[in-house]
């Protein structure tokens, strides 16, 4: 009897072109599992989900989290509604969760943290250029579980966002940092299997330790859940 592969859904933007949710979808393909796309004009089908990403996009909301930023800055109240109930149902059933830039952001968010509302002004050592190429450096903590799958410590990244995790949530540590100790990823310091990274690891699965992070998820996904 053939295995059943682990079913794996992927939050984001509902548009019709989304190079994300593309990448995403070959990620975790080559890594086994079957996808499914959810978003605002994409309904869920119904069918059981073993591990969820939440992915990259459009900037949280500022009333979520306590920010002040205004101006000209693109929000998506319904994408922020739609994600915060997948990521409580991922809490309430165990399901894994991989959280990506926007995603980390959230996850981090929904476990009562805040953000930086914008880090520009931060950055006195990396680039403020957004860059889908991996010339960032990210430095790991070696008791982390994220080391343990990307198998690094020092990792080089791209870069898309203006915002990052600032204060970190219950039940969560930061685990990574960049060069101006900004943080740059999240996991669980509980017993619920989730990694969130504020870099964008679906356009770089061609990178062993990059394409480890899908690996990861759907790995735990498949132990959760009997399907190993």
């Amino acid at each position: 009897m053939a295995k059943r592969k682990p079913r794996i859904g992927v939050t984001g933007a509902g548009k019709k072109w989304s190079p994300s949710w593309w990448t995403t979808r070959i990620a975790l393909w080559l890594c086994g599992a079957e996808v499914e796309r959810i978003s605002v004009w994409h309904r869920p089908s119904g069918l059981p989900l073993h591990g969820i990403v939440i992915g990259g996009g459009s900037d949280i909301s500022p009333e979520h989290y306590g920010g002040t930023l205004s101006g000209k800055v693109k929000h998506d109240p319904d994408r922020d509604e739609l994600e915060i109930r997948w990521i409580n149902k991922a809490l309430r059933d165990d399901i894994p969760m991989l959280g990506i830039c926007r995603g980390a952001q959230l996850i981090n968010v929904v476990h009562e943290g805040n953000l930086y509302d914008d880090i520009r002004q931060l950055r006195k050592k990396t680039y403020n250029r957004a860059g889908l190429l991996p010339t960032k450096q990210v430095f790991v903590r070696g008791d982390s579980d994220l080391a343990k799958i990307v198998k690094k410590r020092k990792l080089r990244v791209n870069s898309l966002h203006h915002q990052a995790v600032h204060d970190v949530g219950e039940n969560l540590r930061i685990v990574a940092h960049d060069l101006d100790e900004i943080p740059q990823a999240i996991e669980s310091s509980g017993h619920h299997p989730i990694v969130g990274v504020q870099w964008h690891p679906e356009y770089l699965f061609y990178i062993p330790s990059e394409l480890r992070l899908f690996r990861w998820l759907v790995k735990e996904a498949k132990k959760l859940h009997g399907l190993s």
